[in-house]
């Protein structure tokens, strides 16, 4: 697929700067900063927020820095803002499907943290890439506090991708959940579903992770069968999207459906259909009285957006 690194948070080419982790850092940069995975942005929320390194606000950072990469400026860091506290917090808001909320620090005037899946599609790649990568970083480590393999509490290493053992000697790195994620065609159609809890109308591909042992194209014709009972053949890859929530890679795929018969496992969705392609175009154009595509900025709005341009070759 030509256009698959114009996914969002792909794409921007970073210098991810490895062989500098753990290493002492003489050259100057700057640093973003998170608060419970939001990224601090302007107030336009078109842009990240690049501070110096010894700015006041990350007086609230609850460990220390990790290392994102390398830029013209620098090496590029992340703080998780983890002892801030903002007044009046909204706690319903930021549980929502989409939080509408903001927070904005004293110490930074004219800028707030907003929720990531709100703000991608309005951020450069770059930034876009920085933000899902910090955030993904920050997720990890959240849930990796002991090891693995003793039990004991772990400390963070090589400026964030890695968490050390003093017990036992183990070392553990992020890692990324392999998501099958699928565009199921049958003649002039493609096959949607939708989750309970979703808002209202919207509908997406279907998806699923990969299991031990298993290939990427077996995941497709496996998932697709699970959840909507129907029978895929060939299977081709089409594009991929790091997707930080909160540790996914969306491994977008192309499938024939061989059957038509949509027998659905409610334990896995709520309803999916079959959709022709004037009927997504309808709803791409907010017409489509029964079907809202899937967010902008997730590769299934990226994949239905390029079937329906005829693009996905």
């Amino acid at each position: 697929m030509k256009l698959a690194e114009s996914v969002t948070f792909g794409g921007s080419g970073l210098d991810r700067a490895a062989e500098l982790r753990g290493q002492p850092h003489s050259q100057g940069g700057w640093a973003i900063a998170l608060w419970r995975g939001k990224p601090l942005v302007h107030a336009d929320l078109g842009a990240l927020v690049r501070l110096p390194l010894d700015h006041v606000i990350f007086d609230d950072a609850g460990g220390g820095p990790v290392l994102l990469g390398r830029d013209a400026q620098g090496l590029i860091f992340a703080h998780e803002l983890s002892l801030w506290a903002p007044q009046g917090l909204d706690e319903a808001a930021l549980a929502q499907f989409s939080d509408p909320s903001e927070q904005a620090h004293p110490a930074v005037p004219g800028a707030v943290f907003a929720e990531l899946r709100r703000v991608m599609v309005g951020l450069s790649p770059r930034d876009a890439e920085l933000a899902a990568t910090a955030r993904a970083l920050f997720a990890w480590h959240a849930i990796h506090g002991y090891c693995a393999r003793c039990g004991a509490p772990s400390d963070v290493a090589m400026d964030g991708w890695q968490r050390s053992c003093g017990a036992c000697g183990g070392h553990h790195f992020p890692r990324t959940d392999p998501v099958v994620i699928m565009l199921i065609k049958s003649g002039n159609s493609v096959l949607l579903g939708r989750s309970p809890g979703w808002p209202e109308r919207m509908y997406s591909l279907l998806a699923g992770f990969v299991e031990p042992g298993e290939t990427i194209e077996a995941a497709v014709r496996r998932e697709t069968f699970e959840e909507a009972g129907i029978r895929v053949g060939a299977v081709r890859y089409l594009s991929c999207q790091p997707w930080p929530f909160p540790a996914s890679l969306m491994i977008g795929c192309a499938g024939e459906a061989m059957s038509a018969q949509i027998t659905i496992d409610p334990a896995e969705i709520e309803a999916a259909m079959w959709v022709t392609r004037e009927e997504m175009l309808d709803a791409f154009a907010g017409q489509n009285p029964d079907i809202a595509p899937a967010r902008e900025g997730a590769i299934a709005h990226f994949l239905l957006r390029n079937w329906l341009a005829g693009t996905l070759d």
